[in-house]
């Protein structure tokens, strides 16, 4: 019996410590526009929870705006600040442009300091500076760039730039492409195409190579769905994608390069967007108002490459490049 209430006593402590422990931990909450799983916010999260340091008690939302239909963000959103209302958290990230757009204009109008990060758009677009309590990360894809790294080591006259036609897709055709489905760059062609028809999408890589091009930069794929309206997965686009096409593969995010995936690319990396954002959420917590920190863009991109994925397209790069790019197998 005796034993019996040590035992008691003992969780009871540890309880106790558990619960002062919590009490005293900052409380930041993570909203993602996307779903847990998905390689970009798995990689920022990782991103954002390593640069947080000391005592920090996280909260994640899922807005899930990959796979449900946009008629039903605006109800994700009500949902996500609910959630917010509920949990009070001293700091909230908002990560991508979907949770910025419905989520931003609210906390522009409450006291919670909140960063931002993953934004393609022009923050400013989404009216959420005005406050002072947000500032962020701004995520630009490197397509021009990539492209010419990419012209390095296989001669390219008409390229094929393919996205899905989610919100992020749609503000790179805006701010990149400036509307315009092609432009020219150092020579190139460079053709955009969008959408969100997964029969439309086999239809453009199957006739790749009829209609021209010498390579196709997969970019986002992840709001594609078959003729009854059912969300295909990313994985079987991407997978697909890459064993159809009969000109070499490339990619723009990191997530794209693998084994039976993309060659590679200069590429964008979620964790390092996740690390800068973290290191304002420090700076943050430890005082410095957010209007006092500049909005930033991310770091530049880094050269990903899949071993078998050259070999399979017999494609050698050249020294300097090898040297400075990273392999993913």
């Amino acid at each position: 019996m005796v034993k019996r209430i040590r035992s008691a006593t003992a969780c009871l402590m540890v309880l106790a410590l558990w619960w002062i422990a919590a009490a005293q931990a900052a409380t930041v909450l993570i909203i993602e526009s996307y779903h847990h799983g998905h390689p970009w916010d798995t990689s920022y999260i990782q991103g954002i929870r390593e640069g947080m340091t000391g005592d920090i008690l996280f909260y994640t939302f899922e807005m899930d705006t990959k796979r449900i239909l946009e008629s039903e963000f605006e109800k994700k959103a009500e949902d996500a600040w609910a959630y917010y209302q509920a949990i009070n958290p001293a700091l909230v990230f908002l990560g991508d442009d979907n949770a910025l757009k419905y989520l931003g204009p609210k906390f522009a109008r409450v006291k919670t300091p909140a960063v931002f990060l993953g934004i393609n758009n022009n923050p400013r677009a989404y009216h959420v500076l005005k406050n002072g309590n947000i500032t962020g990360v701004l995520e630009r894809p490197l397509i021009k760039r990539s492209i010419v790294e990419m012209n390095k080591i296989l001669d390219m006259a008409q390229v094929l730039v393919l996205f899905d036609a989610g919100t992020t897709s749609r503000v790179v055709f805006d701010e990149v492409f400036r509307g315009k489905e092609q432009i020219r760059v150092s020579g190139i062609r460079i053709h955009m195409k969008l959408t969100n028809s997964w029969g439309t999408w086999q239809q453009i890589v199957g006739s790749a190579h009829q209609s021209g091009y010498d390579a196709v930069m997969i970019g986002l794929y992840h709001t594609l769905t078959d003729k009854d309206g059912t969300h295909v997965p990313a994985a079987d686009v991407l997978h697909w994608t890459c064993a159809a096409t009969q000109v070499p593969p490339f990619a723009f995010w990191d997530f794209t390069v693998g084994k039976d995936k993309a060659i590679g690319g200069l590429t964008l990396f979620g964790k390092s967007q996740g690390l800068e954002a973290a290191q304002m959420g420090m700076a943050i917590l430890k005082g410095t108002p957010p209007e006092k920190i500049k909005v930033k863009t991310g770091k530049t991109g880094r050269l990903l490459f899949s071993r078998s994925q050259l070999e399979k397209h017999g494609i050698r790069l050249p020294r300097k490049m090898a040297d400075a790019a990273k392999f993913v197998e």
